[in-house]
């Protein structure tokens, strides 16, 4: 991560409460560290336990990135970075519209039965995913589902 995306994302973060005066232990690894480490593993598709040694052990990396998830840091994250890109971009931080679109992907074979369904309109065996985005592309909202039909017609999820 460069210095200049390092000023732009670090206040972003928590500030741990050690450092306000809350009590707590100073934690043992950099946020910048770990936000690293976090892109490497999402850019090289590689699992939590490939982690190279050049960062943080795995086990504190996923701790982290857990921890952020299970607070909604992440997805406040995310928002407002996308705030950001769209004053950037002369719009307001939030959207007042909105694009769908949803697309059936094949599922490998090695995919469980359970976690995979059919598609009767377009005859696709697989999960469905659907995205809405804004009207400059950013992503807003994700959800991947599997299919189930009967004779061709969708049953109630």
């Amino acid at each position: 991560m460069t210095d200049a995306e390092w000023a732009a994302i670090g206040p972003l973060l928590p500030v741990p409460a050690w450092l306000q005066g809350r009590g707590g232990r100073p934690e043992g690894y950099c946020h910048r560290q770990l936000l690293d480490a976090i892109r490497y593993l999402v850019a090289g598709g590689i699992s939590w336990r490939a982690m190279p040694a050049d960062f943080p052990g795995w086990g504190r990396v996923y701790a982290f990135f857990r921890r952020w998830r299970e607070h909604g840091l992440i997805t406040e994250f995310h928002d407002r970075l996308r705030g950001k890109v769209r004053e950037r971009e002369g719009r307001e931080a939030e959207p007042t519209a909105g694009i769908i679109d949803a697309q059936s992907v094949r599922a490998a074979a090695t995919v469980p039965a359970a976690s995979r369904g059919y598609d009767g309109g377009k005859k696709v065996p697989g999960r469905k995913r659907h995205i809405v985005t804004d009207t400059l592309g950013l992503l807003l909202v994700v959800c991947v589902r599997r299919r189930r039909a009967v004779h061709g017609r969708p049953l109630p999820a």
